[in-house]
């Protein structure tokens, strides 16, 4: 009993100094995080639970502080709208569009620069050029080029007989001219991604597969492609959220026309905000807009839990 009484009070003061310790460790802890707790409240939470707030509201953009609580009102509305299918439809269509020809662009040029050749370097920077420029620039220079009168296109296809077409101005064309605008901007991304990927392929396979006598479209379906799949999934996903988020060089190409057909989610944000000046009803389509990228997200993250239990199994 003496024993128990004096080791006790032998291992007694030690706790108190171990306990300043952890709690210093973990303000500190805290400390270092709050910063970016600070940004993530500020200018991530608090934009967003106000945005929700803004689309419950009538607020005008002429009173921001003055809107009544109209409840779902605005959300029913926009259901019934066409003018909102159509905007919904419009970033679908410009969303695939541009993921599918940018990923497909950016991994063909991905392989075509993995291999060595003279003047590869010059190449690969040439190739990263759309990337680096301003989006601002990259939209005036296809103003330019898709100019009816005197545009760089329509003079090409005169030379070879073709009649002018108006890029930015006929409905037929309207979405064709900005996803190809759009795709040259944001293909090197992708192929910078998929080239570090293809990087990390291991010599010894591609050794494997010539001595089994495999032809190069055998060697990527069997090789490369099981080894870019997770990062072109990756890729996939970042391409899309921005797709839909995207706002800068449609409305300079477009301004959401010609009659509607590159209205996306946000330029009729930006139209309903500016234009008819209706924030709760733009507070709504961005909410809107939000609930599809998550939805997206999580298609995504269905996608890879799936992947991952096959390859679990295999």
């Amino acid at each position: 009993m003496v024993t128990t009484v004096s080791r006790s009070h032998a291992t007694a003061p030690d706790t108190a100094p171990r306990r300043r310790r952890r709690w210093r460790n973990s303000f500190t802890a805290y400390l270092l995080i709050a910063p970016a707790v600070g940004y993530l409240v500020v200018l991530l939470l608090f934009p967003l639970f106000r945005g929700i707030q803004l689309s419950l509201t009538d607020t005008k953009l002429v009173n921001p502080a003055g809107g009544d609580f109209v409840g779902a009102e605005n959300y029913t509305n926009l259901m019934s709208s066409g003018q909102f299918w159509n905007s919904l439809l419009a970033t679908l269509i410009y969303t695939a569009a541009t993921v599918v020809f940018a990923v497909l662009l950016g991994t063909a040029a991905a392989v075509f620069i993995n291999r060595p050749f003279r003047g590869r370097a010059g190449i690969r920077a040439v190739m990263t050029f759309p990337y680096a420029m301003p989006t601002v620039a990259v939209a005036l220079v296809y103003v330019w080029i898709y100019n009816q009168s005197g545009g760089v296109l329509n003079n090409s296809l005169g030379v070879l007989g073709i009649g002018q077409t108006g890029w930015l101005t006929d409905p037929q064309w309207g979405m064709f001219s900005v996803v190809l605008a759009t795709v040259w901007k944001v293909f090197p991304f992708v192929m910078l991604v998929m080239l570090a990927a293809l990087q990390s392929v291991p010599e010894e396979l591609y050794e494997a597969a010539k001595i089994d006598g495999a032809g190069p479209m055998s060697t990527f379906r069997a090789i490369v492609l099981p080894h870019l799949a997770p990062t072109l999934r990756i890729v996939a996903l970042l391409m899309t959220i921005w797709s839909i988020r995207r706002f800068e060089i449609i409305y300079l190409l477009t301004g959401g026309g010609p009659v509607e057909r590159t209205n996306t989610l946000v330029i009729n944000i930006y139209r309903r905000a500016f234009s008819d000046q209706d924030l709760g009803v733009a507070a709504t389509i961005g909410v809107l807009g939000l609930v599809l990228s998550i939805l997206v997200t999580l298609v995504f993250f269905g996608v890879e839990r799936r992947e991952s239990r096959k390859e679990a199994a295999a």
